[in-house]
Order: C-alpha cells, then sequence, then structure tokens
C-alpha cells in the first residue's frame, strides 16, 4: 500500500510539473500607451470659470489599443477620451475638464481603464480655485509693475 500511494504521489507531482506552461509575465497599461504627463497644475483659477486640459498619449504597443472608461474621482472633473481604437503607433488624447464650482485647492484624479489589460492609468488634476474677490487681488500682484 505504501508504494502505491508513493508511486500516486510521484506520478500526480510529475504531471504537475510538466503540465504547466512558462509564466507570462502580465503587462501594466504603461507597457501599451505612454502619457506625455500624468500630472497636471492648473495653478489659481477663478471661482466658476470651467478649464480643461489635453493628456497626450501614443499607442507604443503592436496592437490596437481601445480605452474603455476614463472614469474622474468627482462629479466635478469631467473626462472625455477617444471612443475609436487606438492604432498602433498613432496619437490621440484624454481631455480632462474641472468645473471650478468650490473654492479652495483640489487634488483630483481620472482612472484610465484599457480594454484586454489589468490594472489603471491614473491621471491627476491640481490646482487652486480662489473666490473673484481673491482672484482679481492674485490677478493685480501678477501684473507687472510701471515705473
Amino acid at each position: 500500500m505504501k508504494k502505491m500511494t508513493l508511486l500516486f504521489i510521484v506520478t500526480l507531482f510529475s504531471a504537475a510539473m510538466f503540465s504547466q506552461e512558462a509564466a507570462t509575465v502580465a503587462k501594466k497599461p504603461e507597457d501599451y500607451v505612454k502619457f506625455k504627463d500624468v500630472a497636471y497644475n492648473f495653478g489659481k483659477i477663478k471661482q466658476g470659470t470651467p478649464v480643461t486640459h489635453d493628456f497626450p498619449f501614443t499607442n507604443n504597443s503592436d496592437k490596437v489599443v481601445v480605452i474603455e472608461t476614463a472614469q474622474a474621482s468627482c462629479g466635478c472633473t469631467t473626462p472625455v477620451w477617444p471612443q475609436a481604437p487606438v492604432a498602433k503607433g498613432k496619437s490621440d488624447k484624454i481631455t480632462a475638464g474641472f468645473n471650478a464650482a468650490a473654492p479652495g485647492p483640489f487634488n483630483k484624479t481620472i482612472s484610465v481603464k484599457l480594454a484586454g489589460v489589468d490594472g489603471y492609468l491614473t491621471l491627476t488634476i491640481t490646482g487652486e480655485v480662489l473666490s473673484a474677490d481673491d482672484y482679481a487681488k492674485y490677478e493685480k500682484t501678477k501684473a507687472p509693475t510701471r515705473g
């Protein structure tokens, strides 16, 4: 009985060893697309004045890339991404819009999901929204002095 059990275990172990395939390394989204930049600072902006920034990217893979979704961290940020596939070697952009409704500093993210790829790319926009009065004061400090 011991020989039979040992033979079974050895056979099972051998079958498991031979049945394993070469491990494939999972690719990250960064292996498919290359963004010019993944963060942008708007600086100081006036409350109630929406702003946008384009995040250009290039498909650096050997196949067509499809952006499934680009989801913002809150409703004040609106991403717009290409709906059509992006061919290998071609470029496109994701546009991040921010409504600047509430005064104060902001740090918002957009999570970008590529079709068939695990994980997300994160784009970030930052800045500070100033009330109309504070923005007017800020603008005066930027104006060159004459003299």
